[in-house]
C-alpha cells in the first residue's frame, strides 16, 4: 500500500488554463487508503456547502494554490479539516483545527503535488464529515529543488511576515483578511543537494498555532506536502486585539514564536 507515500489571495487567483471546472476522478489510491485517512467514517458529499479551488494545470507543482470556502453558513461551524492529496508519498499534507472566530471558513495555503492527483478535503462539522475536492495536473513537486542552497535555506529559518488587506479602523466584530509568511525550507526528504547530489533530510514545520490575542484561531499539524515558505491567507472575525501570536515548532525541535502587530503604526 505505501508506494513512494510520504502538503492566495480575495484575489485568490489561481494560474490555470481554462477549465471552468476540475472535479475528482476515480482513484484506486483513494480506495486503498481510505481507511488509514477517514478511519469508519461516513463521508458526505461536501459540495453544497463547501468548495475547493484548485488549478487543474498547476504552473508549478511545488507551489499548488488551494483555498477552501464554506459556502453555507446554515450547516454550522467546521471544527478541522484533513487536506489529502492522494497520490503524495505521504497523502495527510495537513490536519487543521480551528476556532470560532474563522467561522464561515476560508483559508488558503500552498502544497507540494507529486504526480496528477486528487487533492481533497474532509470537513468535520457537528452534522458529520463531508469531503469535496478538485482533480489536479502536476508532478515532481516533492522532490522539485529548494529554491535556495541549504545554507541560505537556513539563514533566515524562522522568520514571519504578515499581510493585512482590510486594516482599516480597530472595531471588533468586523471580518478581516490576512496573510502569514514563514520562511522555512518545508525540505520533503525527496530533494537532492544541486551540489552534492546527495538527498537532503526531511525538515518541515509540523506544528503551527496562531491565535489573536488569547483567542486561537487556528492550529496545524503539517507534513512534507506543504510548501517551501509555507503561507497561509485567511478571514477571520477581529476580537479588538492589536496581534497576532505564532507558534511554530520543526521537525527538528526548532521552536518559533513571533507576535505580529495586525496593522502597521500610524
Amino acid at each position: 500500500m505505501r508506494r513512494c507515500r510520504i502538503l492566495l489571495s480575495a484575489g485568490f487567483a489561481l494560474g490555470d488554463e481554462p477549465r471552468p471546472n476540475n472535479p475528482m476522478v476515480e482513484s484506486a489510491t483513494w480506495n486503498d487508503i481510505r481507511g488509514d485517512v477517514a478511519g469508519d467514517a461516513s463521508l458526505l458529499d461536501g459540495g453544497g456547502f463547501l468548495t475547493m479551488t484548485a488549478p487543474y494545470r498547476a504552473d508549478d507543482a511545488a507551489i499548488v494554490p488551494i483555498t477552501i470556502e464554506q459556502t453555507d453558513r446554515t450547516m454550522g461551524p467546521i471544527s478541522s479539516i484533513k487536506l489529502v492529496i492522494d497520490e503524495n508519498p505521504s497523502p495527510v499534507a495537513a490536519e487543521i483545527r480551528f476556532g470560532p472566530a474563522m467561522m464561515p471558513l476560508k483559508f488558503e495555503t500552498r502544497v507540494r503535488v507529486n504526480q496528477y492527483s486528487n487533492v481533497r478535503v474532509i470537513a468535520d462539522t457537528p452534522q458529520g464529515s463531508y469531503m469535496t475536492g478538485r482533480f489536479v495536473k502536476a508532478s515532481g513537486g516533492c522532490s522539485a529543488p529548494a529554491t535556495k542552497d541549504p545554507a541560505a535555506a537556513l539563514k533566515g529559518m524562522g522568520e514571519m511576515r504578515l499581510r493585512s488587506f482590510d486594516t482599516a479602523g480597530t472595531a471588533q466584530n468586523v471580518r478581516r483578511e490576512a496573510q502569514i509568511m514563514i520562511r522555512h525550507p518545508n525540505y520533503s526528504g525527496l530533494q537532492r543537494d544541486q551540489i552534492t547530489q546527495l538527498f537532503i533530510g526531511a525538515h518541515f514545520i509540523n506544528e503551527l498555532e496562531v491565535r489573536q490575542g488569547s483567542e486561537l484561531l487556528f492550529t496545524l499539524q503539517g507534513g512534507i506536502s506543504i510548501s517551501e515558505n509555507p503561507t497561509f491567507r485567511f478571514t477571520y472575525v477581529d476580537d479588538g486585539s492589536l496581534e497576532f501570536t505564532i507558534h511554530a515548532v520543526d521537525t527538528e525541535g526548532n521552536i518559533f514564536d513571533r507576535v505580529l502587530p495586525k496593522r502597521p503604526p500610524a
